[in-house]
């Protein structure tokens, strides 16, 4: 699905020239690789503040905790989701609130979010799905309606723009009281391990949450809250500072990549291609179409057998997972989701892909449906 050899092959030099220097320095927790990171970071989304972390999933509990959840407290999020999102919820002792997804976008659907709040609802986490932003400016309407804080899951969305109906352009994950992303190496912007970032402009939110990735210090060994630990080390983000670099060309070649499957598949009757939310643009993370009348296993099948990689996300919804099965939800409580988990299937889409691959995978992907 992402092809990480060619693309370390293409920035060789510049990744081992960063990880040899900072082995050769010894500093590998904290030091100048990850303030550098962090403040490059920073400069590129327009944001205040980012708080390296280990990984998405920590930068969205640290989120939460940051601001002062208590058990039994609801946060609303989509079903049709990776389980992280919600797995932090149940982990801190949160109320999940599961909501179906927009027929469109496949992004949080809005009206359902605003039946589902309640007086007990703190918090709304979107999901920026598959390289789009969720409909924002509605959310943080919503949200400022009835103090409800927004913290955008972001791991998919990074570097993409939003356009509030003022003009204002901002980036995915600078919207919310917190964003928070993952370097997980199959992301646009990924590392070689494991990693992740929060983000806010509230200068009382990034104290407290970085207080909570380091044990709760304020100063060391100083404990004010009880935290926890969460760093990106330095070899991760020294590989980081070479790739954001390339994070808008990566961006334009995955959109290229999906311009070429648009112009395949748009107006085949048995694929549907992905709307793109009109006032979002999309850095394709995954390229996602919906089948009509295929049989799904089969065309993998077929795709695998002629080499062609593909990828369901995602095949169980949360609200049909052991761990979050619950009684408030019923079996026509999420028709736009089911429809999806039954029907989405995620093409390869990378920034090292060339004319020759994609036309092979365009031409498979028609000959498989065809073929029923």
């Amino acid at each position: 699905m992402v092809d990480l050899g060619a693309q370390y092959e293409r920035i060789q030099k510049e990744i081992d020239d960063a990880v040899l220097g900072t082995i050769r320095s010894t500093k590998f927790i904290g030091g100048p690789e990850v303030d550098g990171f962090k403040a490059e970071l920073e400069a590129y989304l327009g944001v205040k503040h980012v708080i390296p972390c280990a990984n998405g999933t920590d930068a969205l509990q640290i989120a939460m905790m940051a601001l002062g959840l208590k058990p039994g407290d609801e946060v609303i999020t989509p079903t049709f989701t990776y389980i992280a999102t919600a797995e932090v919820i149940a982990l801190l002792g949160l109320t999940p609130v599961l909501v179906d997804v927009d027929a469109d976008t496949y992004t949080i659907d809005i009206a359902q979010v605003e039946a589902a709040i309640t007086p007990r609802t703190k918090v709304i986490v979107p999901v920026h799905l598959y390289g789009q932003c969720a409909d924002m400016e509605r959310l943080l309407a919503l949200g400022e309606r009835h103090g409800i804080h927004i913290i955008e899951d972001n791991a998919q969305a990074i570097g993409a723009d939003y356009l509030f109906s003022s003009g204002k352009v901002v980036m995915a994950g600078t919207m919310g009281i917190f964003g928070c992303t993952s370097f997980f190496p199959s992301k646009n912007l990924g590392c070689y391990g494991d990693g992740g970032a929060i983000m806010t402009n509230d200068d009382e939110m990034a104290r407290i949450a970085k207080m909570i990735a380091s044990h709760g210090q304020s100063k060391q060994y100083v404990h004010d809250v009880v935290g926890c630990n969460s760093r990106l080390d330095a070899l991760q983000a020294a590989i980081l500072r070479v790739k954001l670099r390339y994070l808008d060309e990566y961006i334009a070649n995955r959109q290229a990549v999906a311009d070429a499957y648009g112009d395949a598949f748009e107006k085949h009757p048995r694929i549907r291609i992905p709307n793109q939310h009109p006032r979002s643009t999309h850095v394709f993370h995954q390229y996602t179409v919906v089948l009509n009348g295929i049989d799904r296993d089969r065309l993998r099948n077929f795709l695998a057998q002629n080499g062609v990689p593909s990828m369901i996300y995602y095949p169980i919804p949360l609200h049909k997972q052991k761990a979050f099965q619950d009684t408030r939800y019923d079996d026509a409580a999420f028709p736009v989701t089911d429809m999806l988990c039954d029907n989405v299937l995620s093409l390869p889409i990378h920034t090292e892909m060339d004319a020759d691959q994609l036309e092979y995978i365009i031409q498979k992907v028609l000959e498989g449906v065809a073929a029923q």
